[in-house]
């Protein structure tokens, strides 16, 4: 019940703060966000593909493909949720399927994805995300250091 309720959560803060900046008018970005010391600021885009807008002329397939791979997810955990055990991978996959599900409504209702975190750092200075697209990296990288601890155990 807890990873269903951290789902909801995830689609819930990620789709607020969508809904805040897309009210927000486009003259009041890009924004410099209060205790970050300028190294992260709060843009407003709409990216109509995938990361990157990849494949942004193909609006089909960039739905397609992520709701299957949502989808897959999604049937992993609760394939899981009933077994005792591999908390890391419910974790990881929860996260994933929260954020991946807040990136498909605006993908299926708005025709694009509202981006609009840009870390000053690095090669980050080119990048602008979300908090959906933070939660699938990190469900991700949970789901496999939980994959990488239960075969280290098995050996």
């Amino acid at each position: 019940m807890l990873f269903l309720i951290l789902i909801a959560a995830v689609v819930m803060l990620d789709l607020c703060l969508k809904d805040e900046i897309e009210r927000t008018k486009d003259d009041v970005f890009p924004k410099k966000l209060a205790g970050t010391d300028g190294y992260v600021t709060v843009m407003k885009c709409h990216n109509p593909g995938l990361p990157f807008g990849c494949l942004g002329k193909y609006p089909q397939l960039v739905r397609e493909l992520p709701l299957a791979v949502a989808s897959a997810a999604a049937g992993v955990l609760l394939w899981l949720l009933p077994r005792k055990g591999s908390r890391l991978q419910k974790l990881g996959l929860a996260l994933t399927v929260g954020g991946a599900a807040g990136n498909l409504y605006d993908r299926f209702v708005r025709g694009y994805v509202v981006d609009y975190l840009n870390v000053r750092l690095g090669r980050l200075r080119k990048v602008i995300f979300n908090v959906a697209d933070v939660c699938i990296l990190a469900g991700s990288v949970i789901f496999l250091i939980g994959e990488m601890v239960s075969a280290s155990r098995e050996r």
